[in-house]
């Protein structure tokens, strides 16, 4: 079974989305839709989903999680959370990321909500202290969500990079791919990841209504692990780039991460976040998710055909409905989508490390 044949499920619930304007909060609404759900989408702009295809078909409504109020008119009558909101940058993200769990598990405690998905990220094999600020915030989420929500069931799915047009962690590396004719890896670089296609993480999540586990957590992540630089082989070979890489050793995590902001075109506080989960594997510790949140029979999609399908050019004369979550679709981040790997790409490349060294060199203390 493919990622485009799951069955309709036979129990419809009222489900209350966050994020739903998100990378995976507007490709998640469609395939929940689909199995008949009725869906409330939870936005801070009501006027920027109103434009989307799926919109009308939805009920809206406005919700700040930090504005307890209108968490608690969210929740209200639901059967089930999706919780998708993730602070990435700013030096108070981790405060936010904390004041709106508690706000979430307050109010779904009180509203006697069934079940809480959160998504979250992979968290790697090693102490907790040794943990980037991003994970490390995750994980407090996690617990928040899970502990403080007496009587509801919380299921975390963690993930690590994500495959697809649009996605945070697939822009990094097709900008990066374009604009780097020769990629300068850091020494530490040599940790490995398992990606996952978008498609995956969807039906994941939506077969989290009806796992019958209690509360707990759950790694998801692609057939294939692979050293984050074979990844951007793997990359560069699917886009049609020749992009060789030269070890450079002493790299400090922090400029690598300034570079990288600098060079792509991902917000820089969330590229440097995610740089710093780079130093340990990101990798599953088992494979219990296929089991108890997939259909039988499912098939994931391998690393090759998540960069075929999220660089693949979409056909217009296709109802958006009916497009590839993979690939590029209307409501994606506006920095999302790349150049073509040209000259003016590598041109671009190679001005915005001149100017990430130089932004560095001006705010390093004398």
């Amino acid at each position: 079974m493919t990622d485009q044949d799951a069955p309709p499920s036979t129990t419809a619930r009222t489900v209350l989305v966050t994020g739903a304007t998100g990378y995976i909060g507007s490709r998640l609404i469609p395939r929940l839709l689909r199995d008949g759900h009725t869906v409330r989408a939870a936005v801070t702009d009501l006027d920027k989903v109103r434009g989307r295809w799926w919109a009308d078909r939805v009920e809206l409504v406005r919700m700040d999680v930090l504005d307890a109020a209108t968490v608690e008119e969210a929740v209200d009558g639901v059967d089930a959370v999706y919780y998708l909101i993730h602070g990435m940058g700013g030096a108070d993200f981790a405060l936010k990321d904390r004041a709106s769990a508690e706000n979430m598990a307050w109010a779904v405690a009180a509203a006697g909500v069934g079940t809480v998905v959160y998504l979250s990220g992979l968290v790697p094999d090693v102490p907790e202290e040794q943990l980037s600020e991003h994970i490390t915030s995750r994980l407090e989420v996690e617990r928040i969500l899970s502990g403080a929500s007496s009587g509801t069931r919380t299921l975390t799915l963690r993930a690590a990079i994500v495959s697809g047009s649009g996605s945070t962690s697939f822009e990094i590396v097709r900008q990066i791919s374009e604009r780097m004719p020769v990629q300068a890896v850091p020494g530490w670089m040599d940790s490995r990841v398992q990606p996952i296609a978008v498609v995956d993480v969807v039906e994941a999540l939506a077969g989290a209504l009806h796992a019958e586990s209690e509360s707990r957590s759950y790694d998801v992540g692609g057939p294939e692990r692979m050293p984050y630089t074979t990844l951007l082989d793997r990359y560069a070979e699917a886009a049609g780039l020749s992009r060789p890489q030269v070890s450079v050793p002493g790299l400090p995590t922090d400029l690598v991460g300034v570079l990288a902001g600098a060079i792509t075109d991902v917000p820089a506080s969330t590229v440097e976040a995610l740089v710093e989960s780079l130093h340990h594997d990101m990798v599953c510790h088992d494979v219990d998710w296929t089991y108890d949140l997939l259909p039988e029979d499912y098939s994931l999609v391998g690393v090759d055909e998540s960069f075929r399908r999220a660089l693949a050019l979409p056909d217009e004369s296709v109802p958006v409905e009916e497009r590839d979550p993979l690939g590029p679709m209307p409501g994606d981040p506006v920095w999302a989508g790349g150049q073509g790997g040209g000259l003016a790409s590598a041109v671009a490349g190679a001005r915005a490390v001149v100017t990430g060294l130089t932004g560095r060199l001006r705010t390093s203390p004398r």
